[in-house]
């Protein structure tokens, strides 16, 4: 067994030390590794530590108890800028020679303390002869913790990112909330602004999503359609008011979709049984995939109306319920789920990378000045957005265009059932791989826009609404 022990030097200071002790403050996971944890401070020390926690807790220190808090003591420790000796003091210096390396490693990562591998090897070789072993903190500075990090309510007030960006797919994991912004409403504010935001965002790119959806169905080797030629086929078609056609069904199902997802999430959170203010990036994966094939599965008959709309000729229906009137009444209740599998499979890769790339870039961001505040602001919030957004886009794209091709069949001419792996086996044999990506320049074009539309009618509808968190 091992015992921790934290020194914290200060110069000029009278010989008296007081030993605080942590016994019962230990993770169960530590205990087997650390049987105790001690802070040694000089009674200089310890006097400004008493005042710091009086007022920064706002409540009575109780010596009695002589129990201290780890990460309450670190912040501490943050605050005044305080240079911290760990010394690990094996309290039976034969088994020390067995203590695993990674396990001593990891031991040391889950108290917030990273070393390298190396040096945890290093450090146990270095026992000296009262089984002391030390370790200052120029060692372990250069390994900031981002675990520990993310579970603090801040960096959630801050680092929206479904609720704040629409791309014009709602397919990402959705966000936390904090236990404060649930229990005093700021979550339906949250979810109200970020609906106001989508819809704007969609309603000014809807030119751009018209286009990519004519491209997906009707783009081939003899059709090469591109971003200029599509548009002023549209507009002689039907005029400027054609660019927004499909756009309506579009905004509509924002709404159901949103807070369906965030239903659907909450609840499979509680099934899951995570008793944590944050779930793990893994469990937040699953989650927010399975709450978006909920949200999905339920609104994707208004999926194929965007689609028809988006490419019907002038005149061909009189509104969206003239659309859904004539679809069921020639093609039945299945043609409303045409195209369903690769939208559901689509999903994965989307939310998977989308979640993947923002966490790495949120932790790398954290990782470096995290310390100093944890608001990203607004140019760091629209990059991560951007990137992770257009990198969940490029993976989930095949099975998009598939999709929309399997909703539009009847709308060109094609009454005919194929089914996806049919109709991939089709493009590949007929366009190659390229014919996959028909619409992706146009896609890619609303991204940017787009996210930053959203991010400022985002916060607008915020302050209206009386959010007062992030």
């Amino acid at each position: 067994m091992l015992g921790l022990c934290l020194y914290v030097p200060v110069s000029n200071s009278d010989p008296i030390e007081v030993e605080y002790f942590e016994s019962n403050g230990l993770p169960s996971e530590l205990k087997s590794l650390f049987n105790k944890l001690s802070v040694f401070l000089p009674s200089q020390e310890f006097s400004t530590y008493q005042r710091w926690r009086q007022k920064t807790l706002k409540r009575e220190e109780k010596d009695s108890d002589g129990q201290l808090d780890f990460e309450e003591f670190v912040h501490y420790l943050q605050d005044y800028e305080k240079d911290l000796k760990l010394v690990v003091k094996s309290l039976n210096r034969k088994n020390a020679g067995h203590v695993d390396p990674k396990e001593f490693m990891q031991s040391l990562q889950d108290l917030g303390v990273h070393i390298s591998p190396q040096h945890a090897e290093k450090a146990l070789k270095s026992m000296d002869k009262n089984g002391m072993i030390t370790i200052s903190s120029k060692d372990w500075s250069k390994y900031p913790t981002v675990e520990k990090t993310e579970n603090i309510p801040e960096i959630i007030l801050y680092w929206k990112h479904s609720t704040i960006f629409d791309v014009g797919e709602n397919l990402m994991v959705p966000d936390e909330f904090t236990e404060e912004e649930k229990q005093t409403g700021m979550w339906w504010r949250h979810l109200v602004a970020g609906g106001g935001a989508g819809a704007v965002s969609r309603t000014c790119t809807a030119p751009l999503d018209r286009l990519k959806v004519m491209m997906q169905v009707y783009g081939s080797r003899t059709n090469n359609m591109c971003i200029m030629t599509g548009m002023m086929q549209m507009i002689k078609e039907g005029g400027m008011r054609s660019l927004w056609r499909g756009n309506g069904v579009n905004i509509i199902k924002i709404a159901p979709e949103s807070a369906l997802k965030f239903m659907a999430y909450e609840q499979i959170k509680r099934l899951i049984g995570s008793e944590q203010e944050t779930l793990s990036i893994v469990e937040r994966f699953v989650a927010g995939s399975l709450a978006g094939v909920i949200a999905q599965s339920t609104i994707y008959p208004m999926e194929v109306l965007k689609t028809r709309l988006a490419l019907r000729k002038t005149g061909q229906y009189s509104g969206i319920s003239d659309c859904a009137k004539q679809i069921f009444r020639r093609e039945g209740l299945s043609a409303f789920y045409k195209g369903y599998v690769p939208n559901m499979l689509g999903i994965i890769p989307y939310a998977g990378i989308d979640l993947a790339v923002y966490e790495t870039l949120k932790n790398s961001y954290l990782q470096q000045y995290g310390a100093n505040s944890t608001d990203p602001g607004v140019f760091v919030l629209l990059a991560c957005g951007t990137v992770s957004s257009t990198c969940g886009q490029l993976a989930s794209y095949p099975l998009a265009l598939v999709r929309t091709r399997m909703q539009a069949q009847a709308a060109t001419g094609n009454y005919q059932q194929v089914t996806m792996s049919s109709l991939f086996r089709q493009i590949l044999q007929t366009e190659g791989p390229t014919g996959l990506y028909r619409g992706l320049a146009p896609n890619f074009l609303k991204v940017i826009p787009a996210v930053s539309i959203s991010y400022v009618v985002y916060e607008n509808l915020k302050t209206q609404l009386g959010v007062t968190s992030r």
